[in-house]
C-alpha cells in the first residue's frame, strides 16, 4: 500500500542522477568552449562553480526561498489553527514538527521548503488562511507536508539550480565564443554543435526542472489524500484558489514552483497555444488536479 514514504528513495535517486546528468552537461558545454577557445580553464572553473552553487543551495535554500517570498515566522498565538493542523499532520505522517511561516499577502497559497524534514518550513498566505475552512486547510498542509515526507523539495531545488546554472553558463559561454577566442582554425561542424549545445541545454533544463515540478504535485496531491482520508478537502481548497485570480505580490519565477499553486497564472479555459505552453508551465491545471482528486474520493 502507497504510503507518505513511497517516493522518497527515489527521490533521492533522482536527485543524484539531475546532479550526476547536469554535471556531465556542464563539463559537455564547457569542453566545446574550451575547445573553440582554447582554453581548458573553462572546463575546471564550470565545473567547480557549479560544485559550489549546489553545495550553497542545499544548505541555504530555505533560508533564500524566505527571504525571496518575505516569509516570517508565526507564533502559536496568532495563528493557531494553521499551528494545530500542522502539529497534527505531521504526528499522523510521523514528521517531525516543521517550522510554521506566514506571508503576508491577500492571495492564497502556501508552499513548503527545506532540504529535508529536520529543516523544513511551512508557510501560508494570509489570504490562504482567510478563505479556507479547516478541512480545506488541512488537504492544503498534507499537500505541503507530503513535499517534506517524500524530499520533493530536495529533488525540486536541485533541478532549480542545476537548470539556472546552466542557463547562465551557456549564456556566457555564447558570449564568450563570439566575442573572443584564438584565430586557429575550428571544424564547421564542431562549432555548429557547440553553438547548437549552447542554444538548446538551458531549454532542455528548464523543461526538465518544470515536469518534475508538475509531477511532484500529482503526487503530493495523492500523498495528501492518503493522509488527511478525505480528498474533496483539498479539491475544495483548489477549487477556491484557483479561482481568486490574483497575483503574489512577490511572485518570483525562482520560486514559483514551491506553491501550491502557480502564483502568477489565472485558470480558465486554454487555447492550443497556451496548452502547448503549458509545457513551461510550474503546475499541471487546476481542473485536473481537482478532478483526480474527486475520482480518488468515490
Amino acid at each position: 500500500m502507497a504510503t507518505l514514504y513511497t517516493h522518497q528513495a527515489s527521490n533521492v535517486r533522482k536527485t543524484w542522477f539531475l546532479m550526476t546528468g547536469f554535471l556531465v552537461t556542464i563539463v559537455a558545454i564547457g569542453y566545446a568552449a574550451s575547445w573553440y577557445m582554447g582554453n581548458p580553464s573553462l572546463i575546471y572553473i564550470a565545473f567547480g562553480f557549479a560544485i559550489l552553487m549546489n553545495i550553497g543551495s542545499y544548505w541555504f535554500s530555505d533560508k533564500l526561498v524566505l527571504s525571496m517570498t518575505g516569509a516570517r515566522l508565526a507564533t502559536k498565538e496568532e495563528a493557531r489553527e494553521l499551528y494545530n493542523v500542522v502539529e497534527n499532520l505531521s504526528i499522523t505522517a510521523g514528521l517531525p514538527m516543521p517550522k510554521v511561516y506566514i506571508v503576508e499577502d491577500p492571495s492564497p497559497n502556501a508552499f513548503a521548503t527545506g532540504r529535508d524534514p529536520e529543516h523544513a518550513v511551512v508557510a501560508a498566505t494570509t489570504g490562504l488562511l482567510q478563505i479556507l475552512d479547516r478541512n480545506e486547510l488541512e488537504g492544503v498542509m498534507a499537500h505541503e507536508l507530503s513535499h517534506v515526507g517524500n524530499r520533493d523539495m530536495l529533488v525540486m531545488t536541485v533541478a532549480v539550480v542545476l537548470a539556472g546554472f546552466v542557463a547562465m553558463l551557456a549564456d556566457f559561454l555564447s558570449r564568450s565564443m563570439f566575442m573572443g577566442g584564438n584565430d586557429r582554425d575550428r571544424s564547421p561542424i564542431f562549432l555548429i554543435l557547440g553553438i547548437a549545445g549552447i542554444i538548446l541545454a538551458p531549454i532542455a533544463a528548464k523543461m526538465i526542472q518544470l515536469a518534475i515540478s508538475r509531477k511532484r504535485e500529482y503526487l503530493a496531491d495523492a500523498s495528501a489524500a492518503l493522509l488527511t482520508r478525505y480528498p474533496e478537502g483539498l479539491a475544495s481548497a483548489l477549487e477556491k484558489i484557483s479561482s481568486s485570480h490574483r497575483p503574489m505580490k512577490r511572485a518570483s519565477h525562482a520560486t514559483a514552483h514551491l506553491f501550491i499553486s502557480d502564483p502568477y497564472a489565472a485558470e480558465g479555459k486554454r487555447s492550443f497555444g497556451e496548452k502547448l505552453s503549458s509545457l513551461f508551465a510550474t503546475h499541471p491545471p487546476a481542473a485536473d488536479r481537482i478532478r483526480l482528486l474527486r475520482e480518488m474520493g468515490k
